[in-house]
């Protein structure tokens, strides 16, 4: 799926890297706890969350991801553009919940990762 389609389908507002709408993401998590996503999460290209500091972007570049979505109306801080600049994040903006943006995501063909038994 296209940044630009997850965009539309959140009704999202771009706060960095318009640039990198047309790349492509295969999967999603949501999470508020960066030491869980550093610890569960492979192989992910987005990252929604509520959580508004600049650790967002530092997991984001460890796990190699290209787009974090804000959810429940949260805006960036200057320091996490600065951040998400230097690397291509694309930062999205919704008013969209979690839960609800994770469904509406996963429910338009954008799957997360598969647990191992």
């Amino acid at each position: 799926m296209k940044i630009s389609k997850m965009m539309e389908l959140l009704n999202a507002e771009v706060a960095c890297c318009e640039e990198n709408l047309e790349n492509h993401v295969y999967s999603a998590c949501g999470s508020d706890m960066m030491s869980d996503v550093l610890a569960f999460v492979k192989d992910q290209a987005v990252l929604l969350t509520g959580l508004v500091n600049s650790q967002v972007i530092r997991t984001a570049e460890m796990m190699d991801m290209n787009c974090i979505v804000l959810v429940r109306s949260k805006l960036p801080t200057p320091e996490m553009i600065e951040l998400a600049k230097e690397s291509g994040i694309v930062i999205l903006t919704t008013k969209t919940r979690m839960y609800d943006a994770c469904g509406i995501l996963y429910s338009n063909g954008l799957v997360g990762n598969k647990v191992k038994a």
